[in-house]
């Protein structure tokens, strides 16, 4: 595999990483005592976000899951019929 590609898969897996770790340990004014609600915000914002460690979870993630991909790119552990739960199709089905 090329190098350009593990960058490409690597932002790819980034990404995802950082939609999954979003939501981790934010908080809403709901949830802080004491904390009153701005003019102007709204009411489910996070109090607490921190956009480094967000980043930082989603690196670690996004290096993890690219190296099992990588892995399972060199090893083969599952390959394209492992997944395919559907069986063979026949060649007269094709329609071309």
């Amino acid at each position: 595999m090329q190098w350009t590609s593990l960058i490409a898969i690597f932002g790819l897996f980034w990404v995802l990483s950082a939609f999954i770790v979003l939501p981790i340990g934010l908080r809403t004014p709901d949830e802080v005592e004491g904390h009153e609600v701005q003019t102007g915000h709204a009411d489910s914002a996070p109090v607490n976000f921190r956009p480094g460690k967000v980043a930082l979870r989603a690196t670690i993630l996004a290096a993890v899951l690219s190296a099992l991909f990588t892995l399972n790119w060199s090893y083969g552990w599952v390959t394209r019929e492992d997944l395919n739960f559907y069986g063979e199709m026949p060649s007269e089905d094709l329609g071309y």
